[in-house]
C-alpha cells in the first residue's frame, strides 16, 4: 500500500494506493524527485466517480508490467479534479492543444519544472480504433525525451506562453452591465440553441453527450427573463420536464444522473453529482409551476444518500457498483427499489466540497423556506455547520475540502469562496440567524481587494504559481457557477440583504468585465448573466417580523402567505432577530417591528417598504 497516497483527503487517490505505480499526490515533492532523476512527469487526473478512470486503473495501473515502466522512466503524480480544480483547469487547457476529445481520466507529460510537452485523456492497454496503447505513449514519450530534448522544451514554452496570453487576454475594462434588453436578446440567443424534439440543448441529430447545463437553465428562470422574454422561460420549463421524465432521473431514490449519452435523454452516465442536483433542486422550485415532486426528490438524494455522519454533502455517487461479484455501470439503478434493497449501492465520494456544499446549502434552504420542509433546512444547517468548523483553519483561512473531517491541505477556490457565502446568505435568510450572513459576508470581502477588485485568498495554487503554470481566467461555467460569477451573486445577495451599496458595485464591476463574453456566449455563462439579471432590476424584499413568543416553525397566516411569494429576498425573523440583523450591519431590518403584538409584513422595493400588514390578504403575491 503506497503511504503517500494511503492517508489522502480524496477517495480517488485512496483507491489508487495499492496500484504498484509509485504514485505521489499533487505537490512540489514528485517535481523535486523529476528534476533529481532527470525523467519527465507523468500528471494522471480523475476523480473517484468516472467510470473511464475505473477502466484505465484496472487495465493499467493495476498492471505490474505497465507500472514498471511508468516507474523506470517518470515520475507519476496522481490528482483529485475535484479536490485541485485550478490543476484540472490549467492541464485540461494544455492538453486542448493536442487533442479535441477531452475529458477524464487526463493524461499530461511535463518536463520536471512542471511545463506540458504533451497530453491525451484515457488510453487503452492495447491500441484499439486509431487509440496508440498506454504503453507505446510511454515508450514514445521516453524516446522523445532522451533523444529529442531540445523539441520537447521547445513544444514545453510554446504551451506555456500560449497559456500565459490566454490568462492575460479574458477580461473587458470598457464594457457596463447588461441591460435588461440585452438580457432579454441573450436568453433569446440561448432559448434558440434549444433541441425542439427532446427538450434541454443540442442537436437532435447528434451523438454528441447531452447535459443538463443548470447554470443556463437557472438563467432563463430569471424575473427579467420572465417579463421580457417569456418564450426563453418556457425553454427551462420544457427540459426539466424532458428530464423529469426520461432516464436520467432515478425514480427510486431521486436525483439526476450527470449526463444521457444520446440526445433523447436516454443511456445515461450514471454518476450522481452534488453539483448537477444542487442547481436542479432551484430548477424545480423555479418552474412554472414548481415541480415539488421533482424537488422533493432531489432533496430526499442529497440527505439520503450524500449527506455524511458529519454533516456535509459527500461530492458524488458513484456509477459502478458491484453485483454478483462482477463490476456493473449502472446496474444498481436498473433495479426497482426491491431489488436494490438486497445490493450494495454504489460508493459514494464522501469528499466534502466547500462550494459544493454552499450550492446544496442555498438550494436547500431555499426549498425548504417555500415548503415549510424544516428537515431540509435542518440538513442545511447541519452541513454549514460542518463546512464552518472543519474546513476552516485556526487562521480562518477556507480549505477546499476535507474527507471524515479531516481538511484537506488543497486551498480553497473563487468559487469555493463565492458559492459557500451565497448559501450561507441563503441559510441567514430561511433561518432568521444573522450569524450565517456575517460569515457570508467575511468570505466575500476576503475575496475582494482595496479597490474591489478580485483577489483569491491566499493566492492560487502555489505550485503552479511557482512553476509559473495556469489555466485561462475561468469565468464560464462548466457544470458549476465560475468563480467570479459566485463572487458577483454573493455579493448581490448580501446587497439585498442590506450589507451595504459596495457590495452592488463589487458585483456591477465583476459582471461588467465579463458582459461581452457573457452576452456572446450565454450558454456558457449562464451563472454570470444570472448575476447580471439580479442587478438589472430594483430588488423585492419581503420581511415578515414576528414578536418572539410567537416564532415557531410553520408559522401563521401571515408567514404562509409570504413563503409563496416570488422576490428577491423573503425572510421571517423574529422581533430578536431582527434586531440582531439591524446590529450586524444589515440595513434591510432597520425599524422592522411587529405591528400592536402581531407578526407584520414589510414588503419592500429597491429597500422603499410599504406600510407594514398584518392581514394576509394585503401582502400582495
Amino acid at each position: 500500500m503506497n503511504p503517500r497516497l494511503e492517508h489522502a483527503t480524496s477517495p480517488y487517490l485512496r483507491a489508487h494506493a495499492g496500484n504498484p505505480v509509485a504514485w505521489y499526490p499533487w505537490g512540489e515533492e514528485a517535481f523535486a524527485e523529476a528534476r533529481r532523476r532527470d525523467v519527465p512527469v507523468v500528471v494522471s487526473i480523475g476523480y473517484s466517480t468516472c467510470h473511464w478512470c475505473h477502466v484505465m486503473a484496472r487495465e493499467s495501473f493495476d498492471d505490474p508490467v505497465t507500472a514498471a515502466e511508468l516507474d523506470a522512466g517518470f515520475v507519476s503524480i496522481k490528482v483529485d479534479r475535484e479536490e485541485h480544480p485550478e490543476v484540472d483547469a490549467a492541464y485540461m487547457a494544455a492538453a486542448a492543444a493536442f487533442t479535441r476529445n477531452l475529458g477524464w481520466p487526463l493524461t499530461v507529460f511535463t518536463t520536471p519544472e512542471g511545463r506540458p510537452f504533451y497530453a491525451g485523456t484515457y488510453f487503452p492497454p492495447q491500441p484499439r480504433a486509431g487509440m496508440p496503447a498506454f504503453r507505446q505513449v510511454l515508450a514514445a514519450v521516453r524516446e522523445a525525451w532522451t533523444e529529442r530534448r531540445d523539441e520537447i522544451d521547445a513544444t514545453a514554452d510554446a504551451i506555456a506562453d500560449a497559456l500565459a496570453q490566454a490568462r492575460a487576454g479574458d477580461r473587458s475594462t470598457q464594457a457596463a452591465v447588461p441591460t435588461a434588453d440585452e438580457l432579454a436578446v441573450a436568453a433569446t440567443s440561448l432559448a434558440a440553441r434549444e433541441d425542439p424534439r427532446h427538450g434541454g440543448f443540442g442537436d437532435p441529430a447528434s451523438n454528441a453527450p447531452k447535459f443538463p447545463v443548470a447554470t443556463a437553465l437557472r438563467f432563463l428562470q430569471t424575473a427579467v427573463v420572465r417579463e421580457r422574454a417569456a418564450d426563453a422561460v418556457a425553454v427551462a420549463d420544457r427540459a426539466l420536464a424532458a428530464m423529469a421524465a426520461s432516464e436520467l432521473i432515478d425514480p427510486v431514490e431521486g436525483g439526476f444522473f450527470r449526463y444521457a449519452t444520446r440526445p433523447d435523454w436516454t443511456v445515461p452516465h450514471y454518476e450522481r453529482m452534488l453539483t448537477d442536483n444542487a442547481q436542479l433542486l432551484d430548477v424545480a422550485m423555479d418552474a412554472a409551476p414548481p415541480r415539488h415532486d421533482v424537488a422533493r426528490g432531489i432533496a430526499r438524494f442529497l440527505i439520503d444518500v450524500l449527506q455524511q455522519p458529519g454533516g456535509g454533502f459527500g461530492a458524488a455517487q458513484d456509477s459502478e457498483s458491484w453485483i454478483d461479484g462482477v463490476r456493473s455501470e449502472g446496474g444498481y439503478y436498473a433495479r426497482d427499489a426491491e431489488a436494490r434493497a438486497g445490493l450494495q449501492p454504489p460508493a459514494v465520494d464522501g469528499k466534502v466540497v466547500s462550494g459544493w456544499n454552499g450550492l446544496a446549502i442555498g438550494a436547500l434552504a431555499r426549498a425548504a423556506l417555500r415548503l415549510g420542509e424544516t428537515s431540509w433546512l435542518e440538513a442545511a444547517r447541519w452541513a454549514a455547520d460542518a463546512v464552518l468548523e472543519v474546513n476552516v483553519g485556526t487562521d480562518g483561512r477556507l480549505s477546499r475540502a476535507s474527507l471524515d473531517e479531516i481538511p484537506s491541505r488543497a486551498r480553497a477556490t473563487l468559487a469555493d469562496h463565492g458559492q459557500l457565502a451565497a448559501g450561507l446568505a441563503a441559510l441567514a435568510t430561511a433561518t432568521g440567524e444573522v450569524a450565517y450572513a456575517v460569515r457570508a459576508r467575511q468570505l466575500v470581502d476576503s475575496c475582494l481587494g482595496a479597490e474591489g477588485e478580485i483577489v483569491v485568498p491566499g493566492g492560487g495554487d502555489p505550485v503552479l504559481t511557482q512553476q509559473g503554470i495556469g489555466a485561462p481566467d475561468a469565468a464560464s461555467d462548466g457544470d458549476e457557477p465560475s468563480g467570479p460569477a459566485s463572487l458577483a451573486e454573493a455579493a448581490v445577495r448580501l446587497w439585498m440583504l442590506g450589507a451595504g451599496d459596495r457590495y452592488r458595485e463589487s458585483a456591477e464591476r465583476i459582471v461588467a468585465a465579463y458582459a461581452p463574453a457573457a452576452l456572446a456566449q450565454p450558454l456558457a455563462f449562464g451563472a454570470m448573466l444570472r448575476a447580471a439579471a439580479a442587478l438589472a432590476a430594483a430588488p423585492r424584499q419581503v420581511v415578515v417580523v414576528v414578536p418572539d413568543q410567537d416564532h415557531a416553525p410553520g408559522g401563521g397566516p401571515l408567514e404562509v402567505a409570504a413563503r409563496g411569494i416570488r422576490a428577491d429576498v423573503v425572510t421571517i425573523v423574529s422581533e430578536d432577530q431582527a434586531r440582531r440583523w439591524e446590529a450586524a450591519g444589515f440595513e434591510l431590518f432597520a425599524d422592522k417591528r411587529p405591528r400592536a403584538g402581531a407578526p407584520a409584513a414589510y414588503d419592500c422595493r429597491d429597500f422603499a417598504c410599504r406600510l407594514p400588514v398584518t392581514d394576509p390578504a394585503d401582502l400582495a403575491g
